[in-house]
């Protein structure tokens, strides 16, 4: 059973290194459901391996690990009711399809179904792109683009919106559960 006043659906949100994916472990941990961590990164060098391996550890053995650099919807479509999904996160997995030249308009409207689909609560990751310079290439406009309509459609739809900064989380959209700070 869902801690009262759980949000089914949160977007945590912030800049590299904000402390977004401890705070959203941290709030995951205080739905008190089995925990399913869907992780979009791609290990393609020995300091992503290390970083990978570190927050397996972080997060200790009471994770699900799910590992799905491309495909999304089906996986949090497919949560169990009596669980929560934590997506780490957003930001690399719209990269990677963009990379991998997948559809991502489509790819996105698909997780906004599954998301609300899913019985299971669903924490996103998110890096914010909106506080930085307009890119000089055209894909990586055509990444700030997509990601920040996505951030947006999803923000619209949150129960809760987190921003990051330097670790300290701040409620921008709804309510933190009791017992979060």
């Amino acid at each position: 059973m869902t801690t009262p006043n759980f949000p089914k659906l949160c977007l945590i949100i912030g800049g590299a290194a904000s402390g977004k994916s401890r705070f959203g472990e941290l709030l995951a941990r205080h739905a008190g459901l089995s925990k399913i961590y869907i992780a979009t990164a791609q290990a393609f060098d020995d300091e992503m391996r290390a970083k990978i391996a570190q927050h397996r550890n972080d997060r200790g053995l009471d994770w699900t690990t799910i590992e799905s650099p491309l495909e999304l919807a089906q996986h949090v479509a497919n949560a169990p009711a009596d669980s929560i999904v934590f997506v780490d996160c957003i930001t690399l997995w719209l990269s990677n399809n963009l990379l991998a030249e997948n559809p991502v308009g489509e790819l996105a409207a698909d997780l906004m179904n599954a998301i609300s689909t899913t019985k299971a609560p669903v924490i996103l990751i998110s890096n914010e792109v909106g506080q930085s310079v307009v890119p000089e290439h055209a894909l990586a406009r055509q990444f700030q683009n997509a990601q920040g309509r996505l951030n947006q459609d999803i923000a619209t739809r949150a129960d809760l919106v987190v921003h990051v900064i330097a670790g300290i989380p701040t409620a921008i959209k709804g309510q933190m559960p009791t017992g979060i700070s």
